[in-house]
Formats: structure tokens, C-alpha cells, sequence
């Protein structure tokens, strides 16, 4: 069993709570701009920072236009993606595949749905 880490200083406790409320803010700001059709799943997926690479796969799916959480498991079923594999942890394949079922770059065009094609708002 590893050893606890050790004990912060208040100095470094605030300096870790400050990152993580910036990362926290920067994964939404991008979430934000992928839910808008500003940045494309290809965008997200071609970034090698670490914020991208701690998203859940699951969260980038479900903030697409007409995609909740319903459907973003079914896709993610579908592709043989765990619920809670990240960004980092998906292979080549997995991400030729969401690039396959997600190349549109405008939120107003139709994608593929399991059972049929959608038309999204």
C-alpha cells in the first residue's frame, strides 16, 4: 500500500486549489466552444494538453448538440469505450471512430444516430 502524500503548506494548498478552479474554467470554456460549433471533436482530439487529455470522453459527447447522456452511452457502447476512459486513454482506433460518427464541424447539420439519422436544432 503506498504511503499518504504528505502534508501541503496553506501557501501550496492555495496555489493547487487555484490550478485546479483554472482548469475546472478552461475544460468548460472548451466544452462550451465544442457545444457552439466553434471548435470541432478533431479540434479537442488533436490538442495534447493535459486538461484535454482529463476530459471523459463521455462529458465531449454529451455537450454535441443532440446528444445527452442517453445517447452519448449509447455511442460510447457502441465504439467499446468505457463510460469513464478519458481523452488521453482512448487508442487510434477509438479515435477514428468518434471522428467517423462526429466529423461535422457545424451543429446545425445531420449526424448519424443509432437507429436513424437526427436532424439536430
Amino acid at each position: 500500500m503506498a504511503a499518504p502524500p504528505p502534508p501541503l503548506t496553506p501557501a501550496q494548498r492555495a496555489r493547487s486549489l487555484q490550478r485546479a478552479a483554472e482548469v475546472r474554467r478552461e475544460r468548460s470554456e472548451m466544452l462550451a466552444d465544442l457545444a457552439a460549433g466553434r471548435i470541432t471533436l478533431r479540434d479537442v482530439l488533436e490538442r495534447k494538453d493535459e486538461m484535454v487529455g482529463r476530459t471523459l470522453v463521455r462529458r465531449l459527447l454529451e455537450c454535441r448538440p443532440g446528444v445527452g447522456k442517453v445517447r452519448a452511452a449509447r455511442y460510447l457502447e457502441e465504439l467499446g469505450i468505457s463510460g469513464t476512459r478519458r481523452v488521453k486513454g482512448l487508442g487510434s482506433r477509438q479515435r477514428a471512430r468518434l471522428l467517423e460518427l462526429f466529423p461535422l464541424t457545424t451543429p446545425t447539420a445531420s449526424h448519424h444516430v443509432p437507429g436513424g439519422t437526427r436532424r439536430v436544432r
